[in-house]
């Protein structure tokens, strides 16, 4: 069994305090932003081990899941095609639930032409699957005790016996009528007698968490419904936060000692701001987050002393993120605090933490993204980004010095494995890229060293080649772009290209490993990422050059990078096909109105094309914390003016369109459905308008395809309904490239 480890801390902490709802999540890391899949093992969850915790990698409710985008391409049929389209708008006269059945209906007429080559590639995939698939969960040891997660148990070994097969079943989903569900944290608390766990189902953004009492025979000692985070204060008081309707807003203690009880901590009075709480590495404080998309402010909860309120370290500035570890008695912030305005290191003493005190103790380069950091007892690990390259620093706080580590260039993604001990020696993680399975990687501070882990190779060969380019935008500013394609393909121009974009909320293209990203490559496709303004790739900057007036930076970035992709010879237009999910969806979406000539086709998945009727309804959970993100057009008629130019829905007009196909949710609360409906009936209507006063021979309707589904929801779905997804788009995209071969051959044929 595979299960992906990174440390919970840091990551999820910049994730929520870069970016929002509008997505890919995982999201993770679907987390996200290029055609990737969220393919999963089969009752496997994503877990995360931090100290003496498991999570699953998913992103907050306020976030976007980075690992949730795909792509596809269609070509159309030819006018007298007898393929039914529905054209009608959503009016009062057709109601929400008779327009849904339609929809359905088409797809269910549609999708028999993707039948054969959707099993096809399933079937490719699954055996893919079973090569690039390593097996075993992560095996997190205390003392002598090793506990592990599997198929939705918990297991608990002793050390010596874990490779014995003697193990314990501390918890089953099954077994305690969770069978729908599964797991997605679990914290272990320090004298290990008691284990809260968050379980969660594909269908609801809101978990419930079980606390379960160990010994000889563990039995369920409280259920706590709408959890999102929770820690172990001491070894019988938990803190966690309640969810509701997609916000954080409170923080509970609860004790489990002779006389239990409950009460609240912290209430977060501000909408636009998002409440979790996290442990420090050495486990001497919990922190409670307050963040919004620019700022942030955190209460410390000394855990010798768990039941004395919390104390604020500083008071919240507006534009000021910070995030709090602690080592030797010295809090060490993590901040943009101070000019520029990137992530720096500072330090203050515990008794006075507030900004006045803090001192510098690293900062990072110009154009830099810190992905991930990591506290050691003596050492710190920031993991970064730098003009598409991936480096380790390494801070050593005995001899106050920073060692610089450039990675292998093939390497696009980490995977931070967990440390649960602060005091180790080694620190492990994993290094990947979209064609590329994860590789180990350890860095030894004693030895000053990488040390590439020996591991069994994949017994697939890819001869994969990776280029880093640059594309000047309108206003000159030079663009990145990561380009993957098969080093034996020749004739570029004519390979199908695959272009990934997202573009908000400072949050990273996911370029980690996906099987279909290796099947594509091999089949001679064109992968490229284009890192926009509205992303986080090159800081905290690239991110605020692409957000509320600056978002058409981000459209011009796209079209630059596009154009350039096929001015050097990567692919052409009739063979390029667009991917994005839910905020990608805003720049994909306008690209399609402004420049649809680019491309033949567009894949979205949980689309945000809907901005301005969006952020005008107060009403929705999202909508006043996504004003930092899109600007406020209640309060600004400018604002409202500047999205209305460049909103997806908005700028939909009677003219040849890229064929389109949409995957939506119908549980999905981030995206709301309606507004993907109003987008597929406008957009189908204003392409076959204009189809029908153009016509002539030859002449092609894009196909307009949404494909709603009854399970899953913008964050999760099942491993089965991932993998049929990730099919059916591949076979549109391969299916539309047919119809566009055997369409020129029909024009030569007739010349």
């Amino acid at each position: 069994m595979k299960v992906r480890t990174s440390c919970v801390g840091l990551q999820n902490l910049l994730q929520r305090l870069s970016f929002s709802v509008r997505y890919y999540s995982k999201h993770n890391h679907l987390q996200t932003i290029c055609l990737y899949s969220k393919i999963k093992p089969k009752k496997c969850q994503i877990l995360d081990w931090s100290g003496s915790t498991c999570t699953q990698r998913t992103v907050p409710p306020g976030s976007i899941v980075p690992w949730r985008f795909f792509s596809c391409k269609q070509e159309g049929t030819k006018i007298p095609s007898k393929r039914k389209q529905n054209t009608s708008i959503i009016t009062s006269e057709l109601s929400y639930k008779n327009l849904l059945k339609s929809e359905q209906e088409n797809w269910n007429y549609i999708s028999a032409r993707y039948k054969a080559m959707t099993k096809r590639i399933k079937e490719k995939l699954e055996q893919l699957h079973k090569y690039t698939f390593s097996s075993g969960s992560p095996r997190i040891r205390f003392g002598e005790n090793v506990y592990f997660e599997e198929n939705g148990c918990i297991f608990l070994s002793k050390a010596d016996d874990v490779d014995e097969g003697n193990v314990d079943i501390l918890f089953s989903t099954e077994d305690l009528g969770f069978s729908d569900a599964f797991i997605q944290r679990i914290r272990i608390s320090p004298d290990q007698i008691y284990m809260a766990i968050s379980l969660k189902s594909e269908n609801s953004e809101e978990a419930t968490c079980v606390i379960m009492k160990l010994g000889h025979s563990p039995v369920v000692e409280k259920v706590i419904p709408n959890v999102f985070s929770f820690e172990w204060a001491t070894n019988d008081v938990l803190y966690y936060t309640s969810q509701k309707n997609l916000k954080c807003q409170n923080v509970f203690m609860t004790t489990f000692t002779n006389q239990k009880h409950t009460k609240l901590v912290y209430t977060e009075q501000d909408a636009r701001f998002f409440v979790d709480i996290y442990c420090t590495k050495d486990r001497r404080f919990l922190t409670i987050n307050s963040n919004s998309k620019t700022t942030s402010e955190v209460w410390l909860v000394d855990c010798r002393h768990p039941f004395q309120l919390p104390a604020l370290v500083q008071a919240r500035t507006q534009g000021v993120i910070y995030h709090i570890e602690h080592r030797n008695d010295e809090l060490y912030i993590l901040t943009t605090y101070g000019e520029p305005a990137e992530y720096k290191l500072m330090k203050a003493p515990v008794a006075s933490g507030g900004m006045e005190n803090w001192q510098l103790v690293y900062a990072l380069e110009e154009k830099t993204k810190l992905v991930d950091l990591e506290m050691f007892s003596d050492h710190c690990i920031m993991f970064l980004k730098n003009a598409g390259h991936l480096y380790l620093s390494v801070i050593c706080f005995v001899s106050h010095s920073v060692q610089s580590i450039k990675l292998p260039t093939w390497a696009c993604e980490f995977e931070l494995e967990s440390h649960p001990e602060h005091t180790t020696s080694t620190c492990y993680f994993q290094l990947t890229s979209p064609v590329h399975p994860p590789k180990r990687f350890a860095y030894s501070f004693k030895e000053n060293n990488l040390i590439e882990q020996a591991v069994q190779e994949v017994p697939i060969i890819t001869n994969c080649h990776t280029t880093r380019l640059l594309a000047k935008s309108k206003d000159e500013t030079l663009v990145p772009i990561t380009v993957f394609h098969n080093m034996n393909s020749k004739e570029l121009h004519r390979k199908p290209l695959l272009v990934h974009v997202y573009g908000a909320y400072g949050i990273d293209l996911n370029m980690s490993f996906k099987e279909e990203k290796l099947m594509l490559i091999e089949e001679g496709w064109i992968l490229a990422y284009c890192h926009v303004r509205g992303g986080g790739e090159l800081g905290l900057s690239w991110h605020k050059d692409g957000c509320q007036h600056n978002k058409l930076k981000g459209l011009h970035d796209l079209k630059a990078c596009i154009t350039l992709l096929h001015e050097l010879g990567f692919s052409q237009p009739k063979y390029t096909a667009l991917a994005a999910a839910s905020a990608g969806g805003v720049l994909a979406g306008a690209l399609c109105n402004a420049d649809p000539e680019l491309i033949r086709a567009m894949v979205l998945q949980a689309p945000f094309v809907d901005v301005l009727n969006t952020m005008m309804k107060t009403h929705l959970p999202l909508t006043i914390e996504e004003q930092e993100e899109w600007g406020n057009p209640l309060a600004d008629e400018k604002c409202m003016k500047y999205i209305k130019s460049y909103c997806p829905y908005q700028n939909i007009k009677t003219q040849c369109y890229p064929s389109v196909f949409i995957t939506a949710y119908e549980n999905d609360q981030r995206i709301p459905l309606t507004g993907v409906l109003r987008y597929v009936q406008k957009l189908r209507k204003a392409a076959l308008d204009h189809a029908s006063r153009t016509s002539k021979k030859g002449n092609w309707i894009p196909n307009i395809i949404l494909d709603i589904q009854a399970n899953g929801s913008h964050c999760e779905s099942s491993w089965e309904d991932s993998l049929n997804e990730v099919a059916r788009h591949l076979a549109f995209l391969n299916k539309e490239l047919e119809e566009v071969c055997h369409l020129q051959q029909h024009m030569k044929s007739c010349k």
